[in-house]
């Protein structure tokens, strides 16, 4: 199976490209992949970023598309509007799953999307995606509303379906508690995916590995609530095993998985 990110090069290995790359190489499905901007990265921080011209960021995805019989995409940081459109352009007539992590702020703080470029996505590619996969600070950003509680947590889902993108997972990283809920919205249905709350500094990268996962899996051939819960377990054992590397925020683990993929259990929720 072959599954394609479209994302930024972290020079660090810990998101991004690399992790995307490292997430779908562990789970058995070949990596192709479309680079839309260099950064200069480490656990530290965003030291610089390159981006790539919105039509080399198209030849590219062209190029991967004309040869490659990809079951699943996925995207991360797109870093402008242009870099949207240009994509945009070319998946909205394709009939592969597309799994958007909106990639806007690294773990350092830095940004890594420009300010016009979240009126593109929520105009142009939420409703030709999949899924979404905020975390709170970007549903927040995404939606314009505060997200504290549960019912904060099902309206700012509700709006973002309201754009049109299929499938919604709200995660629960950002949110205090022992637990980590993420939670599943799509029209007519809704679940909750918990692990424990693992308390570590060590979380760069978990995003894209999260969605990674998930289109790793989407690859695979399976069903979209499977998916989900084996993507969770991936990113659960990825934090609660880590390498330890690095001065800032250290990178997830992402040989974790098979390592110890029977000592993780998800707790669903039905609603």
């Amino acid at each position: 199976m072959i599954a394609c990110t479209i994302a930024g090069s972290d020079s660090g290995g810990g998101a991004g490209i690399q992790a995307d790359l490292k997430t779908f190489q562990e789970l058995g499905v070949f990596g192709t992949s479309v680079i839309t901007a260099l950064t200069a990265q480490n656990t530290t921080g965003v030291h610089g970023i390159f981006p790539i011209t919105a039509s080399f960021v198209q030849a590219q995805l062209k190029a991967v598309l004309e040869d490659f019989d990809v079951k699943a995409i996925k995207t991360g940081m797109l870093f402008d509007a242009s870099i949207i459109e240009g994509v945009v352009a070319l998946l909205k007539e394709q009939q592969i799953p597309l799994i958007v992590d909106p990639v806007m702020i690294a773990k350092g703080g830095a940004s890594l999307l420009e300010q016009q470029a979240v009126r593109a996505m929520k105009e142009q590619l939420l409703p030709i995606a999949t899924v979404c996969t905020p975390n709170i600070p970007e549903a927040e950003v995404l939606t314009g509303r505060t997200i504290q509680t549960k019912q904060d947590i099902d309206q700012a889902a509700n709006d973002l379906l309201a754009l049109g993108v299929q499938c919604v997972v709200l995660k629960g990283g950002h949110l205090d508690g022992a637990l980590a809920t993420d939670s599943v919205y799509w029209n007519g249905g809704h679940f909750t995916m918990t692990t424990p709350r693992v308390q570590t500094k060590d979380t760069h990268g978990s995003g894209c590995t999260f969605s990674a996962a998930l289109t790793a899996k989407l690859a695979k051939g399976l069903s979209m609530k499977e998916a989900m819960i084996e993507a969770k377990k991936f990113i659960h054992l990825a934090i609660s095993t880590p390498l330890s590397i690095g001065h800032g925020h250290g990178p997830t683990n992402h040989f974790a998985y098979k390592l110890e993929e029977g000592k993780c259990e998800v707790l669903i929720h039905e609603s």
